[in-house]
This record gives C-alpha cells, sequence and structure tokens, in this order.
C-alpha cells in the first residue's frame, strides 16, 4: 500500500508557472498607505508614483526580504506539504542575473521545489511590498524581470516542455495574464487534450477588468477556479452576473463553456475568516475554516496561495475535494501565524 502512495508522488508532477518575486514586507501605518494611494487590502501593479515606496519600504525598521510571487508561493507550499520525495513540484518563471535572482534560486532549492528560471540581464529579478498594517496587507508588486517570461525562449525549449509534459496537475495564478497569456494557453490545452488537471486563479481584481479578454480564452481549459470574495465579485460583475451572492457566481462560473468535458469543472472560494465556499458537483457547498484567535493573526500575507498550495498538495495525490479543502484551510492557518509565506520545518496535517 505505501510503495502505491509514493507512485502517487511523482517527480515533477505538479507544475507550476508565474512571477517569481521578493517580497519586501514592513509593517507600515495608514498614512504610508496614503501616501502612495493604496488600499488595505489590495494588489496592484507599480506604476512610477510607486518608485519611491520601494526606496522608502527597505529603510523601515524591521524589514524583512522572503522568496514570493503568489504562484511560486503555492507551488512550494504544496511540495511542504507533500515533504516527500523532493521536487514534486516544478516551478518556471523569469528572473534578473543579479542578487534578488540569486536569493530566489536559492530559496526554491531549499524548499526543494524543481525550479527552472528563464534568466535575462534587461531587467532585475521582480519584487513586491508587502504594506502590512493590522491583518491587512496592501501588495505593489513591481515586475521587472518576471516581466520578461519569453515563451519561445523557455517553455517552448524541449527539454522545459518534457517538464510540462511530466505533470499531472498544473496551476497558474491570474497575475501570469499580465505576462504570458501564450504560454498559459499552450500549457492549459496540454492539460485540455491530456484530460490532465488545469488550475488558475482570479488573482486580484484588476485580473478580472484590465485582463478580460486572455482570462476568457484561457477559462474554457479551466477545470479549477480559484479565487477569494473580492476577486468574485469583480468577475461576476464584469462577466454581467447580476448577482453578489457567492453561492450563485460559484454556480455561474462552473457553468462557463468548457472544452475538456470529462471533468466538470471546480469552483473554490475563500471568504478569510468566512467559510469556504466550493462547488461539488452540481451542488455548491460550504466548508469551515479552522478557529484562530485574532492574536494569533501576524501576516495574511500569503494565505491565499497557501490555501492553494494545501489543496494542490492533496490533489496531486488524487484525493477527494474535501480532503484537498481541508489541506489548504490547514496551510492557511498556518502561514498566518508568520510573516511572509513561510512554514515550519515540517506539517502537521493528518
Amino acid at each position: 500500500m505505501l510503495d502505491g502512495i509514493k507512485k502517487k508522488k511523482k517527480y515533477n508532477a505538479l507544475f507550476g508557472m508565474g512571477n517569481p518575486l521578493l517580497d519586501i514586507s514592513a509593517v507600515v501605518d495608514k498614512d504610508f498607505l496614503d501616501k502612495y494611494g493604496l488600499k488595505p487590502n489590495d494588489q496592484i501593479l507599480a506604476e512610477e508614483k510607486h518608485k519611491a515606496l520601494f526606496d522608502e519600504i527597505v529603510k523601515k525598521s524591521k524589514v524583512e526580504y522572503h522568496a514570493g510571487g503568489s504562484t511560486q508561493n503555492s507551488v512550494k507550499i504544496a511540495q511542504w506539504m507533500v515533504q516527500e520525495p523532493h521536487k514534486v513540484a516544478t516551478f518556471f518563471g523569469c528572473i534578473g542575473t543579479d542578487h534578488f535572482g540569486e536569493i530566489l534560486k536559492q530559496k526554491a532549492a531549499e524548499a526543494h521545489v524543481d525550479a527552472h528560471y528563464y534568466e535575462q540581464s534587461q531587467e532585475p529579478t521582480g519584487t513586491c511590498a508587502a504594506c502590512i498594517t493590522g491583518d491587512n496587507r496592501s501588495l505593489v508588486a513591481n515586475l521587472a524581470a518576471a516581466n520578461c517570461y519569453n515563451k519561445e525562449k523557455h517553455l517552448d525549449v524541449d527539454r522545459n516542455w518534457s517538464l510540462v509534459e511530466k505533470a499531472r496537475v498544473y496551476y497558474i495564478a491570474g497575475f501570469f495574464l499580465t505576462v504570458s497569456p501564450e504560454s498559459i494557453l499552450r500549457v492549459a490545452k496540454h492539460a485540455s487534450d491530456n484530460n490532465k488537471i488545469f488550475g488558475l486563479n482570479l488573482s486580484a481584481p484588476f485580473i478580472s477588468q484590465f485582463f478580460k479578454e486572455p482570462l476568457m480564452k484561457v477559462m474554457p481549459y479551466v477545470d479549477i477556479v480559484f479565487g477569494n470574495e473580492t476577486e468574485a465579485a469583480t468577475f461576476a460583475k464584469e462577466q454581467g452576473f447580476e448577482t453578489e451572492d457567492i453561492a450563485e457566481i460559484a454556480r455561474r462560473v462552473q457553468s462557463l463553456p468548457k472544452v475538456n468535458k470529462n471533468r466538470q469543472r471546480i469552483v473554490v472560494f475563500t471568504q478569510g475568516r468566512e467559510d469556504t465556499v466550493a462547488t461539488v458537483g452540481d451542488k455548491v457547498k460550504i466548508f469551515p475554516v479552522l478557529d484562530i484567535d485574532q492574536n494569533d493573526i501576524v501576516d495574511t500575507n500569503g494565505a491565499g496561495d497557501a490555501f492553494v498550495g494545501g489543496f494542490l498538495s492533496e490533489l496531486v495525490q488524487e484525493k477527494p475535494l474535501e480532503e484537498c479543502i481541508r489541506a489548504g484551510h490547514y496551510a492557511a492557518n498556518v502561514i498566518i501565524r508568520r510573516v511572509g509565506c513561510t512554514f515550519p520545518e515540517k506539517p502537521d496535517f493528518h
């Protein structure tokens, strides 16, 4: 029996592709948010007016640096939850040939993720300022190198594509739609054509608002849609669903056109400390999250990524949906007790 379990955890069974960023995390005050026009709980791409923010945040007294990037966080957490063997998770993304890039490589190796970065010297490694106030986090991403991912020069190269073919489960955060929608489509079509599982995250309201076309181009190939309550509401509004009921939105997203009819689409919406909503067959079910004392919440940055990571760790072992969600809740509960998307040496999930 144990041998069977081992076999399910194959090398490179989980494939992720996205924006590898170095998180620069610091506790700030409301004045800081106001100065740069930031909402307390949001994710945005850096504009010209945010340039000074990066200089200012690194001078804060307790600034911390962590390997980040939404998809990279999720595949790392999945690998952490799986533990053995190493390199069950693969990650592709673009970095610069610089010190921050070296840190990301080192952190991926420490997390036992099989990271294959496309390295270029035109742009420096991307960063993300995580501005923490209370249990909110406002994220400002300066993609830089992450924005330079090149399908022809990396994804399409035989030795890299062979890693894509090895995988059974694929996961890409919606953030990558701003970088290389053509890469996402190639991977999504491969999954669909081979009856494998492709997951996509709505990631942030701006994706549903301003990257609607590439998002809806890939949607027919998506087997699992992840998102939080704000992203779900924004998506519904942009698609003209005319409902704010999260269960109804989940139902509507599930019934959007789908190419591979062998798999019914699964929709999973988290709502912070409120119940998680997911489609189970033709029904929508509620899954309560784990209780946590407000005082134990250190930093919610990475909670959503951690949920997906936990979910994927069970999915890649072919566990039922309920188990995937339970693992997602466990991982998120661990991450919010710590700064950044970091974790203890071993999980305690049974």
